[in-house]
């Protein structure tokens, strides 16, 4: 599978300089974990679930969690598991699935990791892994034995995503302890964590809040507390740290706004052709402000982001083409890094690039750039969206 591949290649050609590389469910897992993207859930309960995976891949999707957590009700999770592993058998005798998005299943209990990979048999080679939920030291390492068991049972890879979205998180007294037990257990089963995502929802429900359409993540200080601790202590990049998504937009059409659009005109002025249309159309459906949350993801160190509706899709995989400037910034910094270090002017002369410093960020540019490819020199962030939108 390749990002943006569900676009035809005279697209592609027009829009890349460097086109999106191939990956597989075999491919490392730092360029998986980077390949994430949006990662689209959906419940477990939807008898049409087959037939949504196949049409979400057609759409540019290479990530999805088929959930049995908070998704249904709890009455539901018997009938959710049946039809689960009804829809991923009938998947996998339809063919090998080369065309299919990593998949995975948000479980409730350990217990249900062990059950699903003996009900799935041969099928669970369709998986990517096990997203955990609510995961704190405490909780998380029962999920861990789970999944390695399953693994040693299935002789499959499967791969564990934790979400961090408990209250002991939240809270201020707790916090600290936390993240330094759960860095530990992490470190512990490294091979087998894929990305650390972050439940921002029931983060906020701890102490009743819930951010509006026209802010961010980041305008509630107490999330942007939380986010800025989780990367301070498992998002480093000394190769102690963990690919951290990006917390889920809750909003899709339509809600009467209370504040001006927060998208500028110029970028959709500037496109080939000129793309205001499109920008009232991102206005008109609500995704102004989840731009403005990926912006932001990225600026504090988050990669991907969880969505929970197919129109969140694009922005997020738009917006992570790596640019011409970002390209020639970190291709410069990594050559001048190899020379010795130093400090050189941009190609764009518009900043100044240190070889030592800036190297970290360079490399993560280059990954990000290996899976989601380079736009050309004249190619915007609105003409690479307007191409998603329109297939």
């Amino acid at each position: 599978m390749r990002h943006f591949g569900h676009l035809a290649a005279a697209d592609r050609s027009r829009l890349f300089l460097e086109q999106p590389g191939e990956f597989h469910r075999d491919s490392p897992a730092e360029l998986l974990s980077t390949a994430l993207g949006a990662t689209l859930y959906s419940p477990a309960t939807r008898s049409t679930l087959l037939v949504d995976v196949r049409k979400q891949a057609a759409r540019g999707v290479v990530s999805m969690v088929l959930c049995l957590e908070d998704a249904i009700a709890d009455h539901e999770v018997p009938a959710a598991e049946a039809n689960l592993v009804t829809q991923l058998t009938e998947l996998y005798a339809a063919g090998p699935g080369d065309d299919l998005p990593l998949l995975f299943v948000r479980v409730r209990t350990p217990g249900q990791i062990t059950e699903l990979t003996d009900r799935l048999g041969p099928a669970v080679g369709l998986l990517t892994g096990y997203v955990l939920p609510k995961f704190t030291e405490e909780s998380g390492g029962p999920f861990l034995e789970a999944l390695t068991a399953a693994e040693e049972t299935s002789g499959h890879r499967l791969f564990a995503m934790p979400v961090l979205e408990s209250p002991e998180l939240a809270h201020l007294e707790t916090r600290r302890e936390q993240l330094f037990g759960i860095a530990r257990l992490l470190e512990k089963y490294r091979k087998r964590v894929l990305a650390v995502r972050l439940g921002v929802t029931d983060l906020c429900s701890a102490y009743g809040l819930r951010r509006s359409p026209d802010l961010t993540a980041y305008d509630v200080a107490l999330v942007a507390g939380v986010i800025g601790d989780v990367v301070n202590v498992l998002g480093r990049a000394d190769g102690t740290g963990h690919t951290v998504t990006g917390p889920v937009w809750e909003y899709f059409p339509v809600q009467e706004r209370m504040f001006k659009p927060q998208l500028r005109r110029t970028p959709f002025a500037e496109a080939h052709p000129p793309a205001e249309g499109l920008r009232q159309r991102i206005i008109d459906h609500d995704l102004d402000g989840l731009i403005r949350e990926i912006e932001l993801d990225r600026a504090n160190g988050l990669l991907g982001k969880t969505c929970i509706h197919p129109s969140h899709v694009p922005a997020v995989h738009a917006l992570s083409v790596v640019t011409h400037e970002e390209y020639s910034d970190a291709r410069d910094i990594l050559q001048r890094h190899e020379g010795g270090g130093g400090v050189l002017r941009s190609a764009y002369t518009n900043k100044m690039n240190e070889a030592k410093p800036h190297r970290a960020w360079a490399e993560r540019v280059m990954l990000r750039a290996q899976v989601f490819g380079v736009a050309r020199e004249d190619v915007s962030f609105a003409e690479l969206l307007g191409a998603c939108l329109c297939t």
